[in-house]
């Protein structure tokens, strides 16, 4: 709301959504990898000793600040060039801006790094206040924005986000030690014995994601391709729509993990599978459901959120319609993410990463025919045809697995 109101459907939206994207995409990436195969993992060692527990803490945290610190200089010094091949749409103005905001997104690989590895250490305590937290950088945003002066250049949006990103970070890491009872302080090497275990678990997860993660680059290299600020109108759905899988299946999502694998490593297989089918049904209808409210609501939630300053009711207008193309995802996506869960807790990851790469495959075809016709609306639609592809997938396969009792 507060971009909207300064900045309107503008170039400096145009870079900030071009760059939050692609430099982001990479650690976003390894954090949900880690995500997935580091809980199961977390959970089980609740049970162990703390002199075992603190050592692949300690390790965990060393690695992972490590990488981050490679990923951050690789984004700064790489960003020319990726200017040169995925933005060439963009105007000479934008592609200025894009460079200068990576001051604020090279830092913000690290620090999401940093406090992906702290929010999976909470959520294998089952707490999940790093739902929460993850709104730390969109607030300081607001405030940044709000209070500057002058909004010609992106200056408030860098500024805000790297502070909002390190705060968030900083928080995620203490709330981690108090769940552990550690400080977990940084110590390389690999004595812990759940590193092979984990490495061979995310070198799988990783292929699956990486072809995944290409999916918001693949949405701006398009949406840069058709020109008329349609990074921006693209954007502003997106958050629309972000906040209403956030606070609907995402908060699900999180909290399924832990209690599936907690079920799964007791032995009763049989009852968690049931359970995670049961929600996904329900998931699925829950999203049909916002889709037929939002549909109608979207002209209205549009305009009261983001109609005023240089937000104009054409603007309105092109996001809406954008939006509502962006609905259709919601059914799928909320029956998925429980099905993903399912999946992860029974340690099927060669199957979730062939999963992932075939929903990748759909989402570029999608891409390719659909946006040359409808244009923005047509990215939006290619996204629901991946997860409607993806949700068959994965109903397929919890169905036809049979889990030994115990």
């Amino acid at each position: 709301m507060a971009v909207a109101y300064r900045y309107g459907v503008s170039d400096a939206v145009d870079a900030y959504q071009f760059t939050l994207t692609l430099a982001s995409w990479l650690p976003v990436t390894l954090v949900g990898v880690l995500s997935v195969v580091l809980i199961p993992v977390l959970v089980r060692t609740r049970r162990e000793p703390d002199q075992a527990r603190n050592q692949f803490l300690s390790e965990l945290q060393a690695w992972s600040i490590a990488l981050g610190t490679v990923l951050a200089v690789l984004i700064y010094t790489a960003w020319p060039w990726v200017l040169d091949f995925a933005g060439q749409g963009l105007s000479p103005q934008t592609r200025a801006m894009s460079l200068q905001l990576t001051w604020a997104f090279a830092p913000a690989a690290l620090l999401t790094l940093v406090a992906g590895i702290s929010a999976a250490r909470l959520r294998a305590h089952e707490r999940h206040l790093n739902t929460l937290l993850d709104s730390v950088p969109a607030v300081v945003i607001l405030i940044w924005v709000l209070l500057a002066g002058v909004v010609d250049n992106v200056g408030p949006l860098l500024w805000g986000t790297l502070v909002g990103y390190f705060l968030q970070s900083v928080l995620l890491l203490w709330l981690a030690g108090r769940a552990d009872k550690t400080l977990a302080l940084p110590q390389f090497g690999f004595g812990s014995s759940h590193w092979p275990e984990l490495v061979k678990a995310a070198g799988v997860m990783l292929v699956g994601q990486v072809a995944m993660s290409f999916v918001g680059p693949i949405d701006q290299y398009t949406a840069a391709s058709l020109g008329d600020n349609t990074n921006a109108t693209l954007g502003y759905a997106t958050r629309l729509l972000a906040l209403v899988l956030g606070v609907g299946a995402a908060s699900v999502g999180r909290a399924a993990l832990p209690v599936l694998a907690d079920i799964h490593s007791r032995g009763d297989a049989v009852y968690g599978r049931r359970v995670a089918l049961k929600w996904s049904v329900a998931m699925l209808a829950a999203g049909a459901a916002a889709t037929l409210a939002g549909w109608w609501l979207s002209p209205y939630g549009v305009a009261l959120l983001f109609e005023r300053g240089a937000f104009t009711a054409d603007d309105t207008q092109r996001v809406t319609e954008v939006l509502r193309w962006g609905l259709l995802q919601l059914p799928f996506y909320f029956g998925v993410l429980i099905l993903v869960q399912l999946l992860a807790s029974q340690n099927r990851y060669r199957l979730m990463a062939a999963i992932a790469v075939a929903n990748f495959a759909v989402k570029a075809a999608m891409n390719a025919v659909l946006a040359p016709v409808y244009g923005a609306q047509g990215i939006m639609l290619a996204t629901a045809f991946m997860y409607a592809s993806s949700y068959v997938c994965y109903a397929v396969a919890a169905l036809r697995y049979r889990p030994a009792t115990v």
